[in-house]
C-alpha cells in the first residue's frame, strides 16, 4: 500500500512551538504544519497532552536532524501534588491510592540529591515506549499489565522552587528518556505519602528557549508568512549537524 503524500510547500527550517494543553503533540504538530503550508513535519521530544511549553518542530531537510535534539538536555518547570497516586502519575490518571500524610519542606530538600545525576527510573506505565512493538499506553489502556524495566537517565539538576502543604513547585534540566512524571512519583513514594504532576512546562529544549518559541495562535495570525524570512521559521543551521539521522515522529 503506498503511503499518502502530504500537498505542501517544500519548508525547511526549525519552529520551536509553545505547546497548548490538552493537545498531543502530534496534534500540535499537525496543526503548525497544516498552517505554515509545510511538506514535511517532525516533532522532537513529545510532550504529554497535559503539559505546555518548547515543542520543537522540524521542518522538510530538517526532519534528518531530530535525533540531534532529542539528545539535548531539557528544561522543566512542574507542579508535584503530595497524597495523591495515579495511574498515570499525573492529573488525567485515575486515583489509586490517597495519604494524609504531608512532607515537610527540609524532607522534599533533602530528597533531592538522591535524584540528581544518573539514576535508574522506571517509566511511567502510560507512555510512548513501545512494549512488543505496541505503545504502552495502548495496553495500559486496555487493562493489560505493562512490563517495563528501570533504565538510566540523566537529571543534571532538581531543585525545590516553593512548598506548600500540598504540593511543591519544582525545577529541573534532564537528559533524553527521562520522565518527570517518574520523579514525582518516586518522590512521592520516598516521601511516604504519594504524589503526581498536576502542571509542567518545558522550557527549554537544547537552543529552543522561551526567545524562539511561538504560539499556535501567533502563527495562526502570520500564517504561511511565518516561513518567510524573519518570521517564526529558524533556519537549518540552527540546529548543527553533528549526528544526521531520521528519527522521531515525522509527518511525511
Amino acid at each position: 500500500m503506498r503511503r499518502r503524500k502530504h500537498r505542501g510547500k517544500p519548508i525547511t527550517g526549525w519552529l520551536a512551538l509553545d505547546k497548548p494543553a490538552g493537545w498531543t503533540s502530534v496534534q500540535a504538530m499537525a496543526r503548525a504544519r497544516a498552517l505554515l503550508g509545510a511538506a514535511k513535519a517532525g516533532h522532537a521530544g513529545t510532550l504529554d497532552p497535559l503539559a505546555t511549553g518548547c515543542l520543537p518542530i522540524a521542518l522538510g531537510h530538517a526532519t534528518k536532524r531530530i535525533a540531534r535534539v532529542q539528545d539535548q538536555p531539557k528544561t522543566y518547570l512542574f507542579t508535584v501534588r503530595w497524597g495523591v497516586s495515579t495511574t498515570t502519575d499525573d492529573a488525567e490518571g485515575e486515583v489509586m491510592a490517597t495519604s494524609a500524610t504531608r512532607p515537610a519542606t527540609e524532607d522534599i530538600r533533602a530528597l533531592l540529591p538522591r535524584y540528581t545525576g544518573e539514576i535508574d527510573q522506571l517509566p511511567p506505565q502510560f507512555s510512548a515506549l513501545k512494549v512488543e512493538g505496541q505503545r504502552a499506553y495502548a495496553l495500559a489502556r486496555a487493562g493489560q499489565e505493562v512490563a517495563l524495566e528501570p533504565r538510566k537517565v540523566m537529571i543534571h539538576s532538581l531543585d525545590l522552587l516553593a512548598a506548600r502543604p500540598d504540593e511543591a513547585d519544582f525545577g529541573a534540566i534532564t537528559g533524553k528518556g527521562a520522565y518527570v512524571r517518574s520523579l514525582a512519583r518516586d518522590m512521592g513514594a520516598n516521601l511516604g505519602c504519594g504524589g503526581h504532576v498536576t502542571a509542567l512546562r518545558r522550557e527549554r529544549v537544547g537552543p529552543f528557549g522561551p526567545e524562539e518559541m511561538i504560539s499556535l495562535d501567533t502563527l495562526a495570525e502570520m500564517g504561511q508568512s511565518a516561513a518567510l524570512p524573519g518570521g517564526a521559521v529558524l533556519p537549518l543551521s540552527f540546529v548543527l549537524d553533528d549526528i544526521p539521522a531520521e528519527d522521531g515522529t515525522i509527518d511525511p
